[in-house]
């Protein structure tokens, strides 16, 4: 597939009244999944900064507990955000080869507003709820 340079209009919103994953809804996901993925890495190195400036120094045990518990927030966090980060390059490289916006399982078009909501999206709601009951019901408990 060739790249093709798009500029968005700067009001632009994916619309159902044009083809589905024409160029311009192409260049909107794109931005918008680069531009998700570039805040999680900034709040990540917020955190790492964070991390690496406050030692467990605190002299109170409660204190320290306290600084404990938000290290490991922080760190499960961290650990979610680049969990999504990695759901985001795959989604920027379903966009590069053309699978963006279709439902891995029916080959359909995912929804645009599903696609506006959950841009990592590789489900069409259908289908993301059809898995989630065989989940329920598979689930050991």
């Amino acid at each position: 597939m060739t790249a093709v340079t798009v500029t968005l209009p700067p009001d632009y919103r994916p619309s159902d009244d044009e083809p589905f994953m024409n160029d311009l809804q192409r260049e909107y996901f794109r931005q918008k999944l680069l531009s998700w993925r570039q805040e999680l890495l900034r709040e990540s190195e917020e955190t790492l900064e964070h991390l690496q400036e406050g030692g467990l120094q605190e002299p109170d045990l409660a204190d320290r507990a306290s600084a404990e518990m938000d290290r490991t927030l922080e760190l499960r966090t961290r650990d979610r955000a680049r969990k999504l980060i990695s759901k985001i390059d795959a989604a920027l490289e379903r966009l590069t080869n053309g699978t963006y916006g279709y439902c891995e399982e029916t080959g359909e078009p995912i929804t645009l507003r599903r696609l506006e909501a959950r841009p990592i999206a590789t489900l069409s709601i259908e289908a993301q709820e059809r898995h989630e009951r065989m989940e329920r019901t598979h689930r050991s408990d």
